[in-house]
């Protein structure tokens, strides 16, 4: 049986879940999350744990913060003038934003508090500062073509 090497496309079935057991992301009910190994199209701790491993095999990958989605930085946290979002936004806490950075990247903000003259945006990603663990499953392996 191959085992996956950098190149290959790979399909893996997934549970994440944070130390506490708490499940933030699965493929349960949906098809298999698919990436090539080596483009760093998800986490790169994650993609690189699927090298070596056959079609069927299972892992337990434990994923300290800092190779994930990084620390929580407080600096991410801003508050700005209830005028500067626009009228038709939801501001519900624990809701999410979208804007545009100065470099052209999208951003997602997370409400954390509003009022009528100020909003508290949080522009951490809502995984930043947890370690992760996913239990894996390879379900497919393909070669590059060539």
């Amino acid at each position: 049986m191959a085992e996956a090497t950098i190149g290959d496309t790979v399909q893996i079935h997934y549970n994440g879940k944070l130390r506490d057991g708490t499940v933030f992301d699965s493929s349960e009910g949906r098809d298999p999350l698919q990436f090539t190994i080596g483009d760093n199209a998800i986490i790169p701790k994650l993609e690189e744990s699927v090298v070596g491993m056959a079609t069927g095999d299972t892992a337990t990958i434990e994923i300290a913060s800092e190779d994930a989605y990084g620390p929580r930085r407080p600096e991410a946290i801003q508050t700005v003038e209830r005028a500067m979002i626009p009228d038709n936004i939801d501001l519900t806490i624990g809701g999410q934003l979208q804007a545009t950075a100065q470099d052209g990247r999208t951003v997602v903000l997370t409400i954390m508090e509003a009022d009528d003259a100020s909003v508290t945006l949080d522009g951490n990603h809502p995984l930043a500062g947890e370690d992760l663990i996913f239990e894996i499953e390879v379900v497919d392996i393909a070669e590059p073509a060539g």
